[in-house]
C-alpha cells in the first residue's frame, strides 16, 4: 500500500513492531503485537495495538493520544500486518479494537483500502456469532486476515 506511514523496527521473532507517532502532543512510542493464542484448538495470532506503558514497557490499548496523525497510524499498523503474514502465510490475525470506537476505526481503515488489502489477504468480519468474508458497510465486532496463497 503506498499510504504515509510510520518506519518502524522489528523484534527478532517478529512478534513485536514499534515505532514513534509524531504530533502536536510531541512524540509517543506506539507498539504493535502479535501473539499467538489457542482457543478449543483454534490457533491464531491475536493483534495488539497501543501506546507503550512507559512503566511496565507494555502495551496501553486504552490510551487516548490525539496526537493528529490517525491515517499514519492505520497505515503503519497494515504494514506491520503485511510484514508479519508475509513471514506467517499460515497463521490467521486476529484484530478487534479496544472499544466499539476503535474496532470502527480499524473497520474504516480496512474499507477505505479494501482492493489493497485483498489483493494479498482474505478478509473476514465478525457479526452476530459468525464470520463472513468483509464487506463494506456491515459494521462488524472483529476481524480476522489470513494471508493468500501465491
Amino acid at each position: 500500500m503506498n499510504l504515509e506511514r510510520y518506519e518502524y523496527s522489528v523484534n527478532n521473532d517478529y512478534q513485536q513492531f514499534e515505532f514513534e507517532s509524531i504530533g502536536p502532543k510531541g512524540t509517543i512510542k506506539k507498539i504493535v503485537s502479535f501473539r499467538l493464542i489457542n482457543i478449543d484448538g483454534v490457533t491464531y495470532i491475536n493483534l495488539g495495538f497501543g501506546d507503550e506503558n512507559l512503566i511496565s514497557g507494555g502495551i496501553n490499548d486504552l490510551s487516548v493520544s490525539n496526537n493528529k496523525d490517525r491515517d499514519k497510524i492505520l497505515a503503519t499498523i497494515a504494514a506491520t500486518v503485511m510484514d508479519f503474514t508475509a513471514i506467517f502465510s499460515d497463521m490467521m490475525v486476529y484484530a478487534k479494537g479496544s472499544t466499539p470506537a476503535r474496532t470502527r476505526l480499524y473497520q474504516m481503515g480496512i474499507a477505505a483500502n479494501f482492493s489493497e488489502i485483498s489483493s494479498l489477504l482474505n478478509v473476514y468480519g465478525f457479526l452476530n456469532g459468525q464470520w463472513h468474508k468483509f464487506e463494506k458497510n456491515i459494521n462488524y465486532e472483529a476481524f480476522f486476515v489470513l494471508r493468500k496463497s501465491s
